[in-house]
């Protein structure tokens, strides 16, 4: 059952800030002229386009900070040393080791591999995420029921998922090798 939880305090401490640095971020790049939405003269596809790509920067800057995180998590998860056949002995204590053995062989840059492939993914994903409910919702009205922003809410997060899901799956076979 332990193994279930291997690397968890790892991914505890990557999402919480990097939820809070998307929206923050997100929050900033609206108030940049280029991604503010002009309600009466931009059009559903300008609309869509700003808020798609002022999600995108907003998951991509959020990404420089918390990457070192995401990339010790996944080593963690996957840590089975394959120097002997049949051999179950684990290669890294803990994020720390991970942090120290990573910096010993391959420097700063070994912490951050993977990165713009993960980049490229999480404009996706974010873009997708932020772009397509910040799109949708101002469409229903002033007064929309919260069950309708979940409803809304649950299928920009499944179609922002299933957009990046191949980008996700390179990058994590980068983050391995």
């Amino acid at each position: 059952l332990a193994a279930f939880w291997k690397s968890n305090f790892t991914n505890c401490l990557r999402y919480f800030p990097t939820q809070a640095l998307n929206f923050a971020f997100k929050g900033q790049i609206k108030k940049i002229d280029m991604f503010k939405v002009d309600k009466k003269n931009d059009g559903y596809a300008t609309k869509l386009a700003k808020n798609i790509a002022g999600g995108g920067l907003a998951g991509g800057f959020s990404l420089c900070f918390v990457y070192s995180l995401d990339y010790a998590r996944t080593r963690l998860a996957n840590d089975l040393k394959s120097s002997k056949a049949g051999s179950a002995d684990r290669e890294f204590n803990g994020l720390f080791d991970v942090y120290k053995k990573t910096m010993a062989t391959d420097g700063i840059q070994g912490l951050y591999r993977g990165f713009v492939i993960s980049f490229v993914g999480i404009f996706v994903y974010r873009g997708l995420y932020f772009g397509l409910y910040d799109s949708v919702i101002p469409m229903l009205g002033n007064d929309v029921h919260p069950s309708v922003k979940f409803g809304v809410g649950y299928i920009v997060t499944t179609v922002s998922g299933l957009a990046s899901y191949p980008i996700d799956t390179i990058r994590r076979r980068m983050m391995m090798t």
